[in-house]
């Protein structure tokens, strides 16, 4: 690997402890020892890329996404098993025929066929989009290391620990109250979207469930925000189930669309997969196709921290931008005339619309 610090191209004895043996320094993460091969050079080109070279902040689990879509499009079911069970088969049979015993080539091709079928179920898909390291296990096999070696979080990766919506309540206190909620049950996307300046930029409030907009004393329309999954799909209909005559606007992401995207990469949770009453209630509403109820019934997700982050924080501006508008009268006086960046545009803005 090369030295984050003086770029130097280390062997595995050369770096001892994450030390490089060239400038004696500490680094945080090394390819051989963590499950995503992750090292500080590569954080930082990931970290360049969903950052826009540093125009906008990103959460920690957007950060996980982004170092994990590559291993997401393949499959862990028994890696490395078809390889050995192909050696040993070919290996036992050699020695079978040679010595002739009958025995030995038998096991041949049990170690032959079972090598096949390790292969045919890795080509069906079977396993693929585990992730090999957890959105859990991100922060304490990566992001843990990399605060102990650098003193804090990657540079442009915001905290997201509870409480974020009290953040947002006090950066947004000066600004004008539009009486619109945006709720999103993931903590990194809020996080995310306070660090961009969304919910200050335009007066909305900020809630993680159903009890948290009941809590506020507004009645503005509710913005909701979810994964492209089992639970995602009911959160809207629920939420519109419970508020009666309020207005609630589903923001995605809508699951149909992102499917039909060649670059979206979905991933499943061995943790989080929807349960029999979840799909039944999918099931009831004759919305989805036999194949998405399947589809959703294994678990896939496409996750909100998945979605470029420059074009999540764009596409839920444009949705603020219209709802705000709508329900703020110097906003729609502004919009009458012309005046569509009230209040002026800021650089987390322009990243946004990129």
């Amino acid at each position: 690997m090369i030295c984050p610090h003086c770029e130097k191209n280390l062997l595995r004895k050369e770096r001892p402890n994450n030390t490089c043996s060239h400038c004696r320094r500490t680094y945080a993460l090394d390819p051989k020892t963590n499950s995503l091969g992750l090292s500080d050079l590569r954080v930082r080109r990931i970290l360049a890329k969903v950052t826009e070279e540093g125009r906008i902040a990103v959460a920690p689990d957007q950060l996980w996404y982004a170092l994990s879509r590559r291993r997401l499009k393949e499959s862990q079911f028994a890696s490395g098993c078809a390889g050995a069970s192909l050696g040993a088969g070919l290996f036992v049979g050699v020695l079978g025929i040679f010595t002739e015993i009958a025995y030995l080539v038998l096991v041949s091709g049990a170690l032959l066929l079972a090598s096949a079928g390790f292969a045919f179920a890795r080509a069906a898909g079977a396993g693929r989009g585990f992730p090999v390291m957890s959105r859990a296990a991100f922060r304490s096999e990566a992001l843990a290391p990399w605060r102990n070696v650098y003193g804090g979080l990657p540079p442009g990766v915001v905290d997201d620990t509870p409480p974020v919506p009290s953040q947002a309540r006090s950066r947004a206190s000066s600004g004008a109250r539009t009486g619109a909620v945006l709720l999103c049950p993931d903590r990194s996307i809020t996080a995310f979207l306070i660090a961009d300046g969304l919910p200050a930029r335009y007066g909305i409030e900020l809630a993680k469930d159903l009890d948290a907009v009941r809590a506020l004393p507004t009645q503005g329309p509710v913005i909701v925000l979810h994964d492209a999954d089992a639970h995602g799909e009911l959160l809207v209909r629920r939420i519109r189930e419970s508020l009666g005559q309020r207005t609630v606007i589903d923001a995605g992401l809508p699951l149909r669309t992102v499917r039909g995207l060649t670059q979206a990469v979905p991933y499943r949770d061995r943790n989080d997969q929807p349960g029999r009453e979840t799909m039944a209630r999918l099931t009831a509403l004759g919305e989805f196709t036999e194949e998405e109820l399947k589809w959703l019934g294994k678990g896939w997700r496409f996750p909100l921290v998945g979605m470029p982050p420059a074009r999540l924080l764009a596409a839920v501006t444009r949705i603020a931008e219209q709802v705000t508008r709508n329900v703020d009268p110097e906003r729609r006086r502004a919009a009458s005339v012309g005046f569509m960046t009230w209040p002026g545009p800021t650089t987390h803005d322009r990243a946004g619309e990129r």
